[in-house]
């Protein structure tokens, strides 16, 4: 059984269903604590050691799911064909409004026959952007089972621009709790960091 073309002709339908089956698995508690407090046994002498606070926790963990994010989108992500596809669905793109806009009706048939092809490329490309999910999501969904088990242990505030000094358990923005907010603020901001140093383009 050849699994490199198994995954390339059903690799997508592969991680969107394992996609589905971790985001099923935060609902399933005993499994949502049991991975948690087994992270935690394991991690918890240095974290406590150290005194780290845990937005400061938080911090480390957006490092860390950052880099390895990057890293596994690096390896299975085709970035200077990524880079050529784009370009040519833009010179597509500006050749058929062109071909509109003229109404020359041999050309836009002609891009017609052409449109299938490009769209079908790009579909691809998504195709490709989307597989690493799966990889990612194994190590970044106990992460967040650890950090959920962590926050129930805790009661900690965390000061942040606009919002002021909240409770890390509080809704800072809309219904969006202040840890969730922090995390999904360092992750973002590290994310591009070491995107740049690694000569990542966007996803």
């Amino acid at each position: 059984m050849d699994f490199a073309k198994i995954w390339d002709k059903y690799g997508i339908y592969i991680a969107l269903a394992f996609m589905m089956l971790m985001m099923f698995s935060y609902s399933i508690e005993w499994l949502r604590v049991g991975v948690g407090q087994g992270i935690d046994g394991a991690f918890s002498p240095v974290v406590d050691g150290f005194a780290i606070p845990f937005y400061v926790l938080i911090l480390i963990l957006s490092a860390f799911t950052g880099l390895y994010s990057s890293i596994i989108q690096k390896y299975t992500i085709d970035y200077d064909k990524m880079t050529e596809s784009q370009e040519r669905m833009k010179e597509f793109q500006t050749e058929y409004r062109e071909a509109q806009l003229s109404q020359d009706e041999k050309k836009i048939k002609k891009m017609d026959a052409k449109k299938d092809r490009v769209m079908r490329e790009q579909l691809e490309m998504s195709q490709q952007q989307f597989k690493p999910m799966a990889y990612i999501l194994v190590i970044t969904v106990p992460i967040f089972f650890w950090l959920l088990f962590r926050l129930a242990q805790v009661k900690s505030t965390i000061s942040m621009p606009y919002v002021g000094t909240v409770g890390l358990h509080d809704a800072a923005f809309w219904i969006i709790p202040a840890w969730i907010l922090w995390y999904m603020i360092c992750s973002i901001t590290l994310s591009q960091v070491i995107r740049k140093s690694l000569n990542i383009g966007g996803v």
